[in-house]
């Protein structure tokens, strides 16, 4: 059983869930990190080790509900404890107009996007509650608060994000839990890189997107998960946090 901290982020092989595992290790928590690619996690449990502190690796599709709940089981087997979640397990999806797009696409974006989020969420909540505390922050995006062309499926699930997580801060605010939502904009990760290396002018167009000029890096949205889920916000919950260089603003 666990006396430091346990966090647990979920899609942590690579970006955003990487940084963010790694970020709890630096912080002091011991970390559940949670992905399909397995030989990817098993590096990441070795440098979360690496820092000091113990890991924990379940190779977990989140569309699948007997994996989800597997995974919560096997976090509290292992610590006794659940602290923290950061819910970042998500896909993109085609880019094709709405008229366009496949029903088949909307329904894959939304098991992994929704549904498996909503699954992870549920198991955290009944753990948390039981503890008397804990704290969520699920990855939403600046398209669940603006639209974004070619993306309709993901714009719609990041919407459901949103809301899913102001319904939960909501209802669980008085049972010690506290849950809130990181917004991400074009934020610079392998996915990213791989197309502007194709086309070295699309990462201009991505900057542009953005007051500041320039995407945002995995570590800054990070850092924002954390911020949400340590104590020193411990009077924030339902609060959907842009780190997106000033996207929504303009």
């Amino acid at each position: 059983m666990s006396t430091s901290p346990v966090a647990l982020v979920t899609g942590a092989a690579t970006g955003i869930g990487k940084a963010t595992a790694l970020a709890y290790a630096h912080a002091g928590c011991d970390v559940v990190i949670a992905d399909i690619n397995s030989e990817r996690l098993k590096q990441l449990a070795h440098d979360i080790q690496e820092i000091g502190v113990d890991a924990l690796a379940v190779t977990t599709d989140v569309s699948d509900i007997e994996q989800v709940n597997a995974l919560h089981e096997k976090i509290m087997a292992h610590f006794g404890r659940l602290d923290y979640a950061c819910n970042n397990a998500g896909i993109e999806g085609e880019n094709a107009p709405t008229g366009e797009s496949t029903l088949e696409n909307y329904d894959r974006v939304m098991n992994i996007n929704v549904r498996g989020l909503y699954a992870c969420m549920q198991a955290q909540l009944k753990i948390m509650e039981k503890q008397g505390k804990g704290a969520i922050v699920n990855m939403a995006s600046v398209a669940g608060l603006i639209g974004f062309p070619g993306l309709p499926a993901y714009c719609a699930s990041k919407g459901a994000v949103v809301q899913l997580s102001k319904t939960a801060a909501v209802e669980y605010a008085e049972k010690g839990v506290r849950v809130n939502a990181v917004c991400p904009g074009a934020i610079k990760t392998e996915m990213i890189d791989r197309i502007t290396r194709q086309d070295p002018e699309t990462e201009k167009q991505f900057a542009a997107l953005h007051p500041m000029n320039r995407m945002g890096t995995s570590e800054e949205v990070a850092n924002a998960v954390l911020f949400l889920t340590l104590p020193s916000s411990s009077f924030i919950t339902g609060q959907m946090l842009a780190v997106d260089g000033g996207m929504v603003a303009r």
